[in-house]
């Protein structure tokens, strides 16, 4: 099985380039949402969240306020949650790669995460995916997913991608970028390139 690593900043559109190769028959697997069921009650990572970063991150039901979380960790505390987080969700990332193998041997298996360079997660993929998008573009992304104010958005990806590797550090790392900042149909056109290189690969 080919595994492969997609990444890139915040609101680059990773997830819109992970669900065309889905679209394509990938295998994918959203790193986001394994951290969300991670920080569920009951979980070794909930415990160690709440306890080193306190009870004001959490809830009206005693479940982990993402919001909330973010205001307390960006940009000076993110490496202080990364080293709880990470080790975790690599080693998760592992185990659904392993299990995608044993059901489709031949198949193409995609991890999106946001971090994973910064993790020290790439050396366990066979190619990287680098998602890059300009500024203008990032705002008005996080603006529509998030339902916030223009401003609001502009102020809260600043915030965030000076807490991550700059698009440019990650795409000097990548084997593929795929620069979304035009039309859907540019990304689209892109992806289908890499896809079949990918493709290639497996033969």
């Amino acid at each position: 099985m080919l595994r492969i690593g997609l990444t890139g900043g915040i609101a680059s559109g990773k997830s819109t380039v992970a669900e065309m190769l889905l679209k394509r028959g990938a295998h994918v697997l959203h790193a986001d949402t394994l951290a969300h069921e991670l920080y569920e009650p009951g979980k070794v990572i909930y415990e160690k969240v709440v306890e080193h970063f306190g009870r004001e991150i959490l809830d009206g039901d005693g479940c982990i306020d993402r919001e909330k979380l973010a205001n307390v960790v960006f940009p000076g505390r993110i490496a202080e949650l990364n080293a709880i987080v990470h080790p975790a969700v690599i080693e998760a990332q592992k185990r659904w790669m392993d299990e995608m193998e044993a059901a489709d041997p031949h198949g193409i298996a995609v991890v999106e995460a946001a971090l994973l360079i910064e993790a020290g997660a790439a050396k366990d993929f066979h190619q990287i995916i680098v998602v890059t998008c300009d500024f203008s573009h990032k705002v008005a992304h996080f603006a529509k997913r998030a339902g916030v104010m223009r401003w609001r958005a502009m102020g809260e990806v600043e915030r965030r991608s000076a807490a991550q590797m700059s698009d440019e550090d990650k795409a000097h790392r990548a084997d593929f970028v795929v620069d979304n900042s035009g039309r859907l149909e540019d990304t689209e056109r892109q992806v289908e390139q890499v896809w079949h290189q990918l493709q290639a690969m497996k033969q």
